[in-house]
């Protein structure tokens, strides 16, 4: 499953998930594994860090144009067809795809190597507080193309008196334009039409737009997820020639001030940031786990989620789409010096991270929020180039949500400036023994004075860690009575404050972080700060939050 709908009805798709054949670099046997999963998962391989192999056969039966789409491999891979190299992609999180032109028809041997280790030819996959699990993580699919295809579409909608004004742009990719007619574009929502002229000419795109006026549609929000089916055509010579539906929502965020708006009334966010783990599935999670992480999440009374750190699964994000969490998603780096930022591949990295992530994710109508580098080098000057230049090019390929990133370097913060929310990370009651009223006030006049006055506020990351089952009446650092003590601190004044705009608790489940570097502050090796455990059972901080967040009434929530 690729997404949980359907997105095709001329273009043929054919699922590539299932047992494929896996061998690890330098041993004769061969293994099924099914995929999507995580090699850790199985015995042999729980703590391997290498390089292996997936193969499996395809069969064409007639001469065609093939796309092979990969939503996630972990964290590098090198696809071949029938041995011949079709290219490589690096990074675990985003989706990519290979087009190959004139396939005949016959049984085919696709191999994907794949490649976990680390290493300088890795900037962003390093030991860290979560795990870099290896294998072909999320869902495969193969594409049966004509010679032109529509690789995506753009839909933004604006808030307009009483109705919607919207703006659709429909990139065409031109396999082989030698035999094309004349190719136009067309698209239908809600019934009504969408015309389309075309915008540009490119050597491999041509890009249409189009836009439309509607007034009798339902909005989007976490109080009524509404979604419309948006499906765009592409057409030679008046007949269809392909097709992409996607689902999308009515819906306009934006900053004005020191208030977060969505659909023009402010926004007050409550939540988690989660990380795709779980002790049976490593970061290759199942639709029922995914659904069942969404449920808790509701329970708890939230309305937002954190993609901490990286983009996450389409299938999860659709979830949040169909079920009204509002999304923070962010690019992949967490915690990297300025030496680590110099690495020669962190630019190129970071870039293609970002690029692959707003184009693919552009329609989600839960992302609010798009964000970069957490907790990086933004306190030196090389860093804050960093920031600058990837805030950048998050605006200049979607002007129609915030940027922000997390930061937890008070006191020396230098880039604060080019975020148009703000974002700390601060642990009070962890790792400062401080009263959290008095301490954020300080924290509040710094971020005002450093860049950040006039912006709206988020704690993105705050609270405590507790060792699951671990009681102790003297409510020590560990035990879970010291997490609720922590985590009410920190709540009752974050979800009160009249200046903060959102209020996100470290962290929804408890997840397996590298032992290298991390072993002596993660107890099993686990980063503990969950208010439920791996396995998804409620630490006793579970209804300290959801108490909080259920009964709270600030009329913007």
């Amino acid at each position: 499953m690729v997404r949980l709908f359907t997105t095709n009805h001329i273009r043929k798709v054919e699922m590539l998930n299932g047992i494929w054949d896996f061998q690890v670099k330098g041993s004769d046997k061969i293994e099924k594994i099914p995929v999507p999963s995580c090699w850790e998962m199985f015995p042999d391989y729980s703590t391997y860090r290498g390089q292996a192999t997936y193969t499996r056969e395809i069969t064409v039966k007639e001469t065609t144009n093939l796309r092979l789409v990969f939503k996630g491999v972990s964290h590098t891979g090198r696809v071949y067809l029938n041995g011949e190299y079709i290219g490589q992609h690096y990074n675990a999180f985003p989706p990519f795809d290979f087009v190959v032109k004139g396939v005949k028809p016959g049984v085919y041997e696709l191999k994907v190597e794949v490649d976990n280790s680390f290493g300088e030819h890795s900037a962003l996959h390093i030991p860290n507080d979560y795990y870099t699990y290896g294998g072909i993580t999320r869902a495969v699919a193969i594409e049966y193309l004509k010679d032109a295809f529509i690789e995506r579409v753009e839909f933004v909608s604006k808030e307009m008196g009483s109705g919607w004004q919207v703006s659709v742009k429909a990139y065409v990719k031109i396999i082989d334009d030698g035999g094309l007619g004349d190719i136009s574009v067309r698209a239908t929502l809600t019934n009504q039409e969408i015309s389309f002229s075309q915008v540009s000419n490119h050597s491999e795109y041509l890009i249409f737009e189009g836009f439309a006026d509607f007034e009798s549609v339902e909005t989007w929000s976490h109080e009524a997820p509404n979604l419309y089916f948006l499906e765009t055509f592409l057409l030679e010579d008046g007949f269809e020639l392909d097709d992409l539906i996607e689902r999308v929502g009515f819906r306009e965020v934006r900053v004005e001030k020191d208030k977060i708006l969505l659909n023009g009334q402010p926004l007050f966010l409550k939540g988690f940031n989660r990380h795709e783990d779980h002790p049976g599935y490593g970061c290759a999670l199942g639709l029922t786990a995914m659904a069942k992480d969404i449920a808790l999440l509701k329970d708890l009374g939230s309305n937002t989620v954190r993609t901490s750190h990286y983009p996450n699964d389409e299938l999860f994000l659709d979830l949040c789409d169909e079920h009204g969490l509002y999304v923070w998603e962010e690019n992949h780096a967490r915690g990297l010096s300025e030496e680590r930022m110099r690495n020669p591949n962190f630019d190129q990295q970071c870039e293609d991270c970002i690029d692959e992530m707003v184009k693919n994710h552009f329609n989600h109508p839960s992302i609010i929020i798009w964000a970069v580098l957490n907790e990086c080098a933004s306190n030196t000057e090389y860093g804050r180039k960093c920031y600058e230049k990837q805030i950048r090019q998050i605006k200049a390929l979607d002007a129609s949500r915030p940027v922000t990133f997390a930061t937890c370097h008070q006191g020396t913060e230098m880039s604060l400036e080019f975020a148009d929310i703000i974002s700390w990370n601060l642990y009070y009651g962890w790792y400062e023994s401080v009263s959290t009223a008095e301490a954020f006030e300080k924290l509040l006049a710094y971020s005002d004075a450093f860049g950040g006055a006039g912006k709206p506020f988020i704690m993105s990351e705050f609270g405590g860690g507790a060792i699951p089952g671990y009681r102790d009446p003297r409510r020590v650092k560990w035990s879970e009575e010291r997490q609720c003590d922590i985590l009410a601190d920190n709540l009752d004044v974050y979800l009160h404050h009249p200046r903060i705009s959102g209020a996100l608790v470290w962290q929804f489940c408890d997840c397996l972080v590298t032992e290298e570097e991390w072993f002596a502050q993660r107890p099993r090796t686990k980063n503990n700060k969950g208010i439920v455990d791996e396995f998804r059972r409620p630490k006793l901080a579970y209804e300290v939050v959801k108490e909080r967040f259920r009964n709270l009434e600030r009329g913007d929530d």
